[in-house]
């Protein structure tokens, strides 16, 4: 009997030791903010955040939001395996006035920093006539 609950205290603390050593989904990301520089009026401009997931669980991207209308996110949808890379892609639509502009992207995830923030500025210009 004393194995028994030897054995069963030893095979529980190892996989409770295991389980604590593998890292949860986590994201590297190549750059975390962009600037468009001066782009044209009614000419949208896109740019791609690339990333890693350098976690031991499969990340799995659950929202992507943006701070207005004119920035659409389109981004990878499967779960990102453990070294595997996925990409969110911001496209900016500049319209109104020529005025500089900072926007942010919110990534909602299951990674182990939950809600992460990318950023995009720039400046809208004039279109030049032709």
């Amino acid at each position: 009997m004393k194995k028994l609950l030897l054995l069963f205290t030893l095979t529980l603390g190892l996989s409770v030791a295991v389980n604590a050593q593998s890292k949860p989904a986590e994201f590297k990301f190549d750059k975390e903010s962009y600037d468009f520089g001066k782009i044209p009026l009614n000419k949208p401009a896109s740019v791609e955040f690339k990333f890693t997931n350098i976690g031991d669980q499969p990340l799995i991207i659950t929202k992507v939001e943006t701070t207005c209308g004119c920035t659409v996110p389109e981004y990878t949808q499967t779960p990102i395996k453990k070294g595997d890379a996925g990409v969110i892609k911001v496209t900016y639509n500049p319209t109104g006035a020529a005025l500089p502009f900072s926007k942010s992207i919110t990534i909602t995830s299951n990674a182990k920093t939950t809600t992460k923030v990318l950023y995009i500025k720039g400046e809208t210009v004039a279109a030049a006539s032709k």
